[in-house]
């Protein structure tokens, strides 16, 4: 979907940088510029500045800021403790660098001018790489090369029918963290652009970015929580 106007795009333009339409040739510096990539730029800056404020004044009593961080902080950790045991607490910097990230993403695009980076697939595909490919180092980490076992069913003979039916199912957590996430946001995107073209941009989209507030956060915390239980399933021993 063409956004008529990204503020990013409009600063660029200002400065003499030509800013590739969808469907034009374009090499690697195009493709920096494209919205999903200086829209995550500017994602990671906030979600950076963010966690700068959030530590700037640490005090052994907590207290207003301090204390909102912390408490949201600890529920995450506490959550997915819950689901990959003691044994996956050394993932959470990943887990809470994505839930923050994909949050963040997801309600950018609410503001006019603005781009979410997760209603584009390179996004959400990196993100979902990043998952499978940990999950695998995970799983090489606790097991070694017993990790094998988890791709070869319980019983030896099968092995030849489960192999191929675990490679394809891990092969398809990658589409199923990128195609849920992108569709989902790319739609509520969708929507609202519809909404604002057709009745204007006062009451009429208000509903759907209620809602869009709701279902960004949903989608940020399927995603996590998809990842955990893979991280999960890589820690446990395989039957």
């Amino acid at each position: 979907m063409e956004h008529p106007i990204l503020f990013i795009n409009l600063i660029l333009e200002k400065f003499g940088v030509h800013i590739p339409a969808a469907g034009e040739a374009h090499g690697i510096a195009g493709y920096l510029l494209q919205p999903y990539v200086t829209y995550t730029w500017v994602v990671m800056v906030l979600v950076l500045g963010l966690s700068a404020v959030a530590v700037k004044s640490i005090e052994l009593v907590p207290t207003g800021g301090q204390n909102f961080f912390e408490f949201v902080i600890t529920g995450i950790e506490d959550f997915m403790i819950g689901v990959t045991g003691e044994e996956g607490r050394f993932m959470f910097p990943l887990i809470a660098s994505l839930g923050f990230f994909i949050l963040v993403s997801n309600y950018m695009g609410m503001i006019p001018g603005f781009f979410s980076p997760t209603a584009n697939l390179n996004t959400t595909l990196a993100c979902a790489l990043i998952v499978v490919f940990m999950t695998h180092v995970i799983g090489v980490k606790f097991h070694g090369a017993k990790y094998i076992k988890h791709f070869m069913g319980p019983v030896l003979p099968l092995m030849p029918l489960i192999l191929p039916i675990e490679v394809i199912g891990h092969l398809a957590r990658v589409l199923s963290l990128s195609i849920r996430l992108f569709g989902n946001i790319f739609g509520e995107e969708l929507v609202l652009g519809i909404l604002f073209f057709l009745a204007g941009m006062y009451m009429a989209p208000l509903p759907m970015m209620f809602l869009g507030l709701f279902t960004g956060f949903i989608q940020a915390f399927i995603f996590c929580l998809l990842s955990m239980m893979y991280f999960a399933g890589a820690i446990e021993h395989a039957h």
